[in-house]
């Protein structure tokens, strides 16, 4: 089974994607906890700098490791200006650092993502059929989309 990226969002679901942005300037980022993140990075075209918030997967206290999806894969904007350069800063909550970034592997993003789908089974379904993906719920389903998709780790 293959699944490929969909188109990146436009209309209504950009606009929503782009809101929690707002928080995060207006800093009132630690209204959404550690559940979203901010992170800056520099454009690898026009080398300005960008922010884009997303959604935390799994975040560990001890070491403050945040790990995100890149829910449109390797074609996410953010994702690929971070394979040219670093992030620059991430805001999770009232924290802010400068991170060190991790890029998981095909094994980690599937065991990630089997763990996301148990913990919130409707939301995970209802959040890829959102962003447009055909996701059937099945073991070969999981293992087609994590191929898809792309996790990275963030820490301080």
């Amino acid at each position: 089974m293959t699944i490929n990226a969909p188109s990146k969002p436009t209309g209504l679901l950009y606009l929503g994607f782009r809101l929690p942005r707002y928080l995060y300037r207006w800093h009132m980022g630690w209204l959404l906890g550690h559940r979203m993140l901010m992170i800056t990075h520099i454009g690898r075209k026009t080398g300005h700098r960008r922010q884009t918030v997303l959604e935390v997967v799994r975040y560990d206290p001890l070491t403050r490791e945040c790990i995100v999806i890149a829910g449109y894969g390797v074609k996410s904007d953010w994702y690929r200006n971070i394979q040219v350069q670093p992030a620059v800063e991430v805001q999770v909550g009232r924290q802010r650092y400068a991170p060190r970034q991790r890029i998981l592997s095909f094994e980690e993003t599937l065991h990630l993502l089997d763990e996301y789908q148990q913990r919130h089974p409707r939301l995970f379904r209802g959040l890829m059929r959102v962003i447009g993906y055909t996701y059937d719920s099945t073991p070969e389903g999981l293992r087609a989309l994590s191929q898809c998709l792309q996790g990275v780790a963030f820490r301080p």
